[in-house]
């Protein structure tokens, strides 16, 4: 199967990170899956990929028309407030809704979720996505152009994998912020280089776009490290992030 048509499978069919009460959300509901027609040329950063398939997704299902996507907004003094991903009508129930997405994957150290280049972490991410992102379709810079939009709904759709490191016996969370992890993503490894000798099974190199749904064709044996981290995957499945020692510093 073609990665981003994989990819995009995955979209449709995976949870959220999170248990899935108001704002979290996932697209399982959707009647239809999206058939890719053309090869992506956007911006090749993952997040972008991402929204470009929530979108098709979601435009794939006919019960969603998308309004406004990836909307920049800025203040009376020019300032950046930030993006919105999507603004929906709900063809269902005649209703606006606003929709921010992302893909994220989470290591556990020490009781925080880091991403894998340590600079990103679970719990900052989602109080920006919570109490900045989630609320910039109530701000007048967006009220004044979209007076009409001044009732919309939120929705959170992050998907992603979340990673453990078996070696270490660390405690696993069962919330973030409050709000309670999805166990069935917690389905991941991660180790340092320096255990990856445990490790007892042949690992394979996933491409970025790989990361969220895998690989069926295990053409690329992974050796060394090269870099800080390296995302594999093996024969039988299981998610791999190998890191350099001294992760996360």
């Amino acid at each position: 199967m073609d990665k981003l048509q994989r990819f995009c499978d995955w979209v449709h069919s995976a949870p959220s990170l999170f248990e899935e009460v108001p704002p979290f959300t996932s697209l399982r509901h959707l009647s239809s899956k999206a058939h890719l027609q053309t090869s992506y040329s956007g911006n090749p950063r993952l997040g972008f990929i991402y929204q470009y398939l929530c979108t098709k997704q979601l435009e794939a299902s006919k019960q969603y028309v998308v309004e406004i996507e990836e909307l920049q907004l800025n203040d009376e003094q020019g300032k950046t407030l930030g993006a919105i991903d999507l603004v929906l009508l709900n063809t269902r129930t005649h209703q606006h809704e606003h929709w921010e997405v992302a893909v994220k994957f989470y290591l556990l150290h020490q009781g925080t979720w880091y991403g894998p280049n340590a600079h990103d972490q679970l719990d900052k991410k989602l109080s920006r996505m919570l109490n900045h992102q989630l609320k910039m379709c109530r701000s007048s810079p967006f009220l004044q152009k979209y007076p009409r939009l001044a009732q919309v709904s939120e929705h959170l759709l992050l998907q992603g994998r979340l990673y453990i490191n078996p070696f270490n016996g660390e405690p696993i969370p069962d919330n973030c912020l409050g709000y309670k992890l999805n166990q069935s993503q917690i389905s991941g490894y991660w180790c340092y280089e320096s255990q990856r000798h445990r490790v007892t099974e042949e690992l394979f190199t996933l491409e970025k776009v790989e990361w969220a749904a895998g690989t069926s064709s295990y053409s690329s044996i992974f050796e060394h490290l090269h870099g800080n981290f390296a995302h594999t995957q093996t024969k039988t499945g299981q998610f791999w992030f190998i890191v350099k020692d001294g992760w996360p510093l």
